[in-house]
């Protein structure tokens, strides 16, 4: 299993009415490789991975809600953020796979670079550039940790 720089994994469920949708924009459109598929199992459940970050995906059993797409939008909902080296590569292999942008790129007040999409599931999701690393972390002024 390869960490990120940090030692860090990122691992997010989500719980969508079609896994064969969902299994497909994961793997085709964001490149994530399958690592375990029970979508055949009474409790179907799909895993997939793409570098230090990991989805498992659980058949939901019933879909009451009246407009889930819109329940996960922010602010309400949830946004799952992927950083990646290239966003504008991850934006035009999307593109290219056929999926549409909710957002294009757009550098963003915060200094990154990003856009948004929405999953067949629902899920919106920032694909983002990421955060500059630092060598230190700076003195927090009036923290007592720092005395």
């Amino acid at each position: 299993m390869r960490r990120s720089c940090d030692g860090d994994d990122a691992a997010l469920r989500i719980f969508p009415s079609d896994l064969d949708e969902v299994v497909d924009f994961y793997t085709r459109v964001l490149r994530f490789g399958v690592t375990k598929d029970q979508r055949h199992e009474p409790s179907a459940y799909v895993s997939m991975r793409r570098g230090a970050v990991q989805v498992g995906a659980a058949r939901r059993a019933v879909d009451n809600v009246p407009d889930a797409r819109a329940a996960r939008l922010p602010p309400a909902g949830v946004e799952l953020v992927l950083e990646v080296d290239d966003v504008g590569g991850e934006r035009d292999r999307v593109v290219a796979a056929g999926w549409p942008l909710e957002q294009d790129l757009q550098d963003r007040p915060w200094g990154l670079t990003d856009f948004r999409i929405i999953d067949p599931a629902g899920y919106y999701l920032r694909v983002t550039s990421r955060l500059p690393r630092r060598t230190s972390r700076p003195a927090v002024q009036n923290d007592p940790r720092a005395a």
